[in-house]
C-alpha cells in the first residue's frame, strides 16, 4: 500500500522530485518504491529521462483505477476512527480563494470547536477540476461551475453582488461614470482567474444588460485580490469584486461605490461531492452548515 501511496504522488505530480517533497520522503526513497513496484507487477509504470516522467499505458491504467480504491480505503478508515460521541480524521477540502476571505474561515473556527478530534486540510485552488481527483472529500465552487451529476449543500450567503468602487481622490480627479459604458475611459483594476481570462464585467438595471471590457490599467489574478483591493484604495482606479470584500472599506470612506444600481446579484457558494465519497469528517461538515442554515432562519 506504501509503493502505491508514492506511486499516485509520482503520477499526480509527474516528478519524484514534487512528490518526494509532498511526502516527506527523499527522491531516492521514492524512485526505489517506484522500482520495487514495477519488479512487483513485472511491467514499468513510468518512462523515466533527464527531463521528465511519464507514465506508461500500464501506469496510467493502475493509477485510474486505484485512486478511487484509495480514496474508498481512506474514507473506511476515518469511518472507523470515529465514534458516535466525537468524530476523528481528516476532512480535505478544495476551494476557490473567493471563500477564504470572510466566508469559509468564521465557518472553521466554529466547525473545529465543535468537533475538537478533526483535521481539516485545504487547497485552495481556482481552476475548475474535480474536487476528488485531486484527492479530497469535497469542493467549493459557485453554481454556474457545478456538474449536474453531484450533491451541492449551500454554504455562506445565498447571494452576493459584483460592485464597484473607487476611493475619492480618484472621482475627484475624474467624473464619475452615469453608465456602465463609460467605465472604458476610466482607469480600471481588473481581477484575472488563474486560468488567465478576466473576471467578466457584467451589470443589470431595469432588465438592460451590460457587458463592458475595459483595459485594465492594473490586471491582477484573483490571489492578489486584497492587494488590488489595496490599489483601489489609494487611488489608482476603479475595481469591480465582490461586495462583502469591499464593504468595510465603504464603511470607513476609504472606498465609494461606484453605479450601485447597476451591481448585478449572483448566486453564493456551494460545498459539492459525489455521494459514494461521504465519510464521516464530511458527514460532520454538511449537518453542521445545515445547523447554521437553521440558526440564520431562526433570527
Amino acid at each position: 500500500m506504501d509503493e502505491l501511496a508514492v506511486f499516485l504522488a509520482v503520477f499526480k505530480d509527474k516528478g519524484f522530485r514534487v512528490a518526494a517533497k509532498k511526502l516527506g520522503l527523499s527522491p531516492s526513497t521514492v524512485s526505489e518504491r517506484i522500482t520495487a513496484l514495477e519488479v512487483r507487477l513485472g511491467v514499468p509504470l513510468f518512462i523515466r529521462t533527464t527531463r521528465s516522467v511519464m507514465p506508461t499505458e500500464a501506469g496510467r491504467t493502475l493509477a485510474e483505477r486505484m485512486t478511487p480504491l484509495l480514496d474508498e480505503m481512506r474514507l473506511v478508515l476515518n469511518d472507523v476512527a470515529s465514534s458516535q460521541q466525537e468524530v476523528r480524521g481528516t476532512l480535505k477540502l478544495n476551494v476557490t480563494g473567493a471563500v477564504m476571505v470572510d466566508i469559509l474561515p468564521p465557518l472553521l473556527d466554529r466547525f473545529l470547536s465543535r468537533h475538537p478530534g478533526l483535521h481539516v486540510e485545504i487547497m485552495v485552488d481556482d481552476r475548475l477540476i474535480e474536487a476528488t481527483a485531486e484527492g479530497c472529500d469535497a469542493g467549493i465552487r459557485y453554481g454556474e461551475h457545478l456538474a449536474k451529476d453531484i450533491i451541492a449543500v449551500p454554504i455562506g450567503p445565498r447571494t452576493q453582488r459584483l460592485a464597484l468602487a473607487a476611493a475619492p481622490s480618484y472621482l475627484d480627479s475624474q467624473s464619475a461614470p452615469s453608465h456602465p459604458g463609460e467605465l472604458v475611459d476610466h482607469d480600471c483594476i481588473r481581477l484575472k482567474y488563474s486560468s488567465g481570462a478576466l473576471i467578466p464585467w457584467e451589470f443589470e438595471r431595469d432588465g438592460e444588460t451590460v457587458s463592458v471590457n475595459p483595459a485594465g490599467r492594473l490586471t491582477i489574478g484573483v490571489n492578489g485580490a486584497a492587494a488590488a483591493i489595496d490599489l483601489a484604495r489609494s487611488g489608482k482606479g476603479v475595481i469591480a469584486t465582490f461586495e462583502n470584500w469591499l464593504q468595510p472599506h465603504f464603511a470607513t470612506g476609504e472606498l465609494l461605490p461606484v453605479l450601485p444600481a447597476w451591481w448585478t446579484a449572483f448566486e453564493g457558494p456551494w460545498l459539492y461531492f459525489p455521494s459514494r465519497f461521504m465519510s464521516a469528517p464530511l458527514r460532520a461538515f454538511v449537518d453542521f452548515l445545515a445547523g447554521e442554515r437553521e440558526g440564520l432562519q431562526d433570527r
